[in-house]
């Protein structure tokens, strides 16, 4: 995609949507990271509904660590994998304690080092959480990015280091939301909406949807 299209994209994307938000509820980052944590495999909606329930009751490192792996267990049952991020959750939430105070840690390696959290959540947390101008490649993500052409590749990595070098540097803040938004919900992997979409005549892929 060209420089001049890839700057078009984004200013199509930033009217539509001028202040983009993630769809997982929090309000502070220790609960944005169990948050982005528990949606591995989940909807945002589904990972909404369990930590309505589980907030309310335990949104601290040792208030969850108190609640314990059963308890914790109970309040995630919805979720797949539950099992495995209520373990992790446990020990990421020691982890905060003994290491950052009970705070979540403004560092990549830090972060990264904390179980069940991998780069994408990383990414999640130091955009969302703190601000930084990263881009957490997700499966929408991903596939916006090949099918349009604005940064094509085989691996989220690969994805990753191509949108950060090509995303204009004015809308780099706000671009992970806005791909992911336009992926959930318009650019589909079955079946994309591309006679309602608004970058159409910007994207690169070649089987588009026809309208009627």
């Amino acid at each position: 995609m060209k420089p001049a299209d890839r700057i078009e994209l984004f200013r199509r994307l930033a009217e539509l949507d001028p202040h983009p938000e993630t769809e997982l509820e929090y309000r502070t980052p220790f609960e944005l990271l169990v948050a982005v944590i528990l949606s591995a495999q989940a909807t945002d909606v589904g990972v909404n509904r369990a930590t309505r329930r589980l907030f309310p009751v335990a949104n601290t490192p040792r208030a969850l660590l108190d609640l314990g792996e059963d308890g914790l267990r109970q309040h995630i049952a919805t979720l797949g994998l539950f099992n495995a991020k209520a373990r992790n959750l446990i020990a990421t939430c020691r982890l905060l304690l003994e290491r950052h105070g009970g705070e979540v840690p403004h560092d990549r390696a830090a972060l990264e080092a904390l179980p069940g959290v991998g780069r994408k959540t990383a990414n999640v947390v130091l955009n969302v959480a703190f601000g930084e101008p990263t881009i957490a490649v997700d499966t929408h993500i991903f596939r916006v990015a090949n099918r349009t052409g604005l940064a094509r590749g085989r691996t989220v990595e690969e994805v990753e280091r191509k949108l950060l070098r090509s995303v204009p540097a004015a809308y780099r803040m706000n671009a992970h939301h806005w791909l992911i938004l336009h992926g959930r919900y318009v650019c589909k992997a079955r079946k994309p909406a591309c006679p309602h979409c608004a970058i159409a005549d910007l994207c690169a892929f070649p089987d588009k949807t026809p309208s009627g």
